[in-house]
């Protein structure tokens, strides 16, 4: 159970926190002390959570997503997840997480869409 935790800020005021790999019980509060640290370290505007190269997550991964999205509400910064695998993104649906944590369309996705008329 691999996770390695990126995080890069932009000149825009986004600060982006890329996870990839496993979201668990095991590094569960690594990943929550991670998004912590990027919204008081830095204090973001936006604090986007990339999870393209995440690979599971379970409900203390959840948790710590959640406890990530309180503490950027509490600083005031917009939390969003984004990038999510179409497991991820199932998962986030009916959890009713999705819309709980912003999350965005990419690029593909859109694309995809219109390509497919779905």
């Amino acid at each position: 159970m691999e996770t390695s935790i990126r995080t890069t800020s932009g000149d825009d005021g986004m600060v982006t926190v890329t996870v990839l790999g496993e979201v668990d019980f095991s590094n569960a509060d690594e990943v929550a002390q991670a998004l912590h640290d990027a919204i008081t370290d830095w204090s973001p505007q936006v604090l986007l959570i990339d999870l393209a190269d995440a690979t599971f997550i379970d409900s203390t991964g959840l948790g710590a997503l959640i406890e990530g999205y309180r503490t950027a509400s509490a600083q005031g910064a917009d939390f969003r997840v984004v990038n999510p695998s179409d497991t991820f993104r199932r998962v986030l649906t009916v959890t009713g997480l999705s819309d709980f944590f912003g999350l965005i369309e990419t690029e593909i996705d859109t694309e995809r869409t219109q390509a497919t008329g779905a």
